[in-house]
């Protein structure tokens, strides 16, 4: 088994825990600005995470409320936040936290396989969900879209490969990201991302998601044809990300 087979295995598991709990009042949506007009920007997703399988242990030095505080100063679009807690350390509750310091929509990253996990994250407060390709097939992730947009969670559909690109168009996903990195194998593959952001039709919002580390990575995809970049592990490695995150938001302009 690999590392995405023992992730979904601990989730089926968390999701039969779950159970009926009440839930709070979702809050007001906030709506995720990612579309980039000819000229502009790109858009930048901060994440907060606190470890991964790949990075492992990463910084807690500032409570979430802070770090997503000081990701809206230095010029994120959205926050990015894991929900997992046995692997990536995260919760629920951490969406919440973010929301209440920054203004900015929320994106819930999860390995979403059920409606209960949606219907807890825009309790939590987020605004916007991951819909994962690989670990869906292609009529449980229309359900799943469905279900999010019943919600008012905008779907991030996240793909690998022309494949998995294909069965998100067909499903109505308008938002798609693009995972530079494999997630069975955690191996980084910058040229085979590149090429299936290229491949995708123009009307869609177009995302990178993972393997960028310094300014020049960020520039490079901004000369991309994608609207938006998710960077995460190299701001979770420092303790104070505002610095390093403007200076990236800079080189995306």
């Amino acid at each position: 088994m690999g590392v995405l087979d023992d992730i979904l295995s601990a989730k089926q598991r968390e999701i039969a825990a779950l159970g009926g709990a009440p839930l709070p009042a979702p809050p007001p949506p906030r709506a995720a600005e990612l579309v980039r007009p000819a000229g502009a920007p790109l858009r930048v997703i901060a994440e907060i995470k606190h470890r991964s399988p790949s990075a492992g242990e990463l910084s807690r030095a500032l409570p979430v409320e802070e770090r997503a505080r000081r990701y809206e100063r230095a010029g994120a679009a959205l926050v990015s936040v894991l929900t997992d807690q046995s692997f990536f350390g995260g919760s629920y509750e951490d969406l919440a936290r973010a929301r209440a310091g920054t203004t900015l929509p929320i994106l819930a990253k999860e390995f979403v396989l059920d409606e209960s996990q949606l219907e807890r994250a825009r309790a939590f407060g987020a605004d916007a969900v991951l819909l994962i390709v690989r670990i869906l097939d292609a009529r449980r992730l229309g359900q799943l879209l469905e279900a999010a947009r019943g919600l008012s969670l905008e779907p991030l559909v996240e793909v690998t490969t022309h494949d998995e690109a294909r069965i998100a168009l067909s499903a109505g996903a308008e938002l798609v990201g693009v995972n530079a990195r494999d997630l069975d194998t955690l191996r980084m593959d910058p040229a085979r991302a590149a090429a299936v952001l290229a491949s995708l039709p123009r009307w869609v919002t177009s995302v990178h998601l993972s393997g960028l580390a310094s300014a020049d990575d960020v520039a490079r995809i901004a000369r991309s044809p994608a609207h938006a970049a998710l960077v995460g592990e190299a701001l979770m490695r420092t303790d104070d990300p505002e610095p390093l995150l403007a200076e990236w938001v800079r080189a995306a302009g």
